[in-house]
């Protein structure tokens, strides 16, 4: 049965009187159930291949898991064109990983919709630390674990599960244009992405454009991402020694480059751990974020016994919309291999994240110029691999955001909420720019204990469907739309 074929559907106050768009939500909803089983083993399938993105691992994972992805996308029968393609690195001849670009045009009036997501990963980390093995999804209870199972193998899943639900209902006669794009290098800093949009311009056009890359509140309760905090991040090199020396002869009077690092590093906090970097703004938001106590925080973020948090405000203003600043690596002899000598130099790699209102250059100098005015003992200071992404505030007024939200409330069963992330997602700045009038839409699969990027990262497979569901409600009222 098509959604053109009219069956009446009981309703709430006994009426039996249908419109096509009751009978197809129906149909909607029943084609998600079904498909969930086979969603969730593809899904699987994907989680298997090891597409760690960075550039010291096999980038022919990358390339295999992106040939999965459009087989899976080329199998629907729903696009014109599903291809892997590449675009070069900024100017440069080197090339970027491979994505998965597959369109198919928008008849009689109807909006394009953009679904955007990536297969590629963060590496493993230790394998000790994980319960299973990373690429071995294993479904326990109602999450299924693996490197990607959220992040974001499951954001792909969404669409295909989503694409293939529209399928099963409309057939040939869906009218609303797609264009899918599958990103394979968002875990490595997007670094083609900006060519490739400016490559694919026209494939990519669109009306409305869902991320699904992003977070909900609970497991029972859904989110649309309304703001992202931008990010900062570089080496940072101290030196103040040509060389190595005997920490015992020249200690005390020759400062070693430690404790230089560790003196500058500690100014860029307060007593209270927050940011006392001059130059580094707030956001300040029009409404007070939820409430979200200490427990709440502590569960969540894994606290030792006894440790309180950082920060000044409501938690969820902590982490959505203040600067942060943290060192997230250290280039320094280990532990077993220490000798009695004064460092010459220290590396650390620094990660600032950007409240939502500031531009992410603005951040960065403001950073640069707080720690050339601070390096102790005449330490020479080298800044360099500085990468730079812009924030992100959603504008909740257009009607792509009126009908995601009623979306996610139909599908979920419970209202959905505008939150912020305290993480950043940089290459929106780039679809801003390149597409100025689409409306951006930032949904998710994951929920706070998914635990992305760390050890066992699982999916919660309930939010999986209700999240398929929500997409699939969007693009089927979305083929009812004529125009934007």
């Amino acid at each position: 049965m098509t959604a053109s074929q009219e069956t009446p559907v009981p309703r709430a106050d006994g009426d039996t009187t249908t419109t096509a768009e009751d009978a197809a939500e129906r149909e909607v909803r029943a084609a998600v159930e079904a498909g969930l089983p086979s969603a969730i083993a593809d899904l699987s399938q994907l989680v298997r291949i090891p597409s760690v993105s960075w550039s010291a691992f096999d980038p022919a994972n990358v390339r295999r898991s992106a040939e999965a992805v459009a087989g899976l996308l080329g199998d629907t029968g729903m696009f014109e064109s599903v291809e892997v393609k590449q675009a070069p690195i900024g100017d440069g001849d080197t090339l970027g990983q491979p994505a998965v670009l597959a369109t198919r045009a928008a008849r009689n009036g109807r909006p394009t919709v953009l679904l955007y997501a990536h297969h590629d990963v963060q590496p493993e980390g230790d394998e000790a630390n994980w319960d299973t093995p990373p690429f071995e999804p294993t479904v326990r209870g109602d999450r299924l674990y693996g490197r990607g199972a959220a992040d974001d193998k499951a954001g792909v899943m969404s669409h295909v599960a989503t694409v293939r639900a529209l399928k099963d209902v409309f057939g040939d006669d869906l009218d609303l244009g797609l264009a899918v794009f599958i990103e394979g290098e968002e875990e490595f800093g997007s670094r083609s992405f900006a060519t490739f949009l400016e490559q694919n311009t026209e494939a990519l056009a669109a009306d409305a454009i869902i991320v699904a890359d992003s977070d909900n509140v609970d497991v029972n309760t859904p989110a649309l991402t309304v703001s992202l905090r931008g990010n900062v991040t570089f080496k940072l090199t101290v030196s103040t020694l040509e060389h190595a020396s005997h920490s015992g002869m020249y200690g005390g009077a020759a400062p070693d480059a430690m404790l230089a690092a560790v003196k500058l590093l500690a100014t860029l906090h307060a007593d209270d751990g927050s940011v006392a970097v001059d130059g580094l703004t707030s956001y300040d938001a029009a409404a007070e974020p939820p409430a979200f106590d200490e427990e709440e925080l502590a569960h969540d973020a894994g606290f030792l016994p006894g440790v309180t948090s950082i920060g000044k405000g409501p938690i969820l203003s902590r982490m959505w919309s203040q600067p942060t600043i943290t060192v997230t690596g250290i280039d320094a002899p280990s532990v077993a291999n220490a000798s009695n000598t004064l460092l010459p130099s220290v590396s650390v790699r620094i990660s600032s994240r950007v409240a939502p209102s500031q531009p992410a250059r603005e951040a960065y100098e403001a950073l640069e110029r707080h720690l050339r005015a601070h390096a102790p003992f005449g330490a020479h200071l080298t800044i360099e691999d500085v990468d730079l992404g812009d924030p992100f505030l959603v504008d909740t007024a257009g009607w792509a955001a009126t009908e995601a939200k009623r979306a996610m409330t139909d599908a979920w069963g419970k209202e959905a909420v505008e939150t912020g992330i305290g993480g950043s997602i940089p290459f929106i700045a780039d679809l801003v720019r390149e597409f100025p009038e689409a409306q951006i839409l930032v949904t998710g699969v994951e929920d706070p204990d998914t635990r992305a990027h760390s050890p066992n990262e699982s999916l919660h497979l309930g939010v999986f469907k209700r999240a398929v569901l929500a997409e699939a409600l969007l693009l089927a009222r979305l083929n009812a739309r004529t125009g934007s």
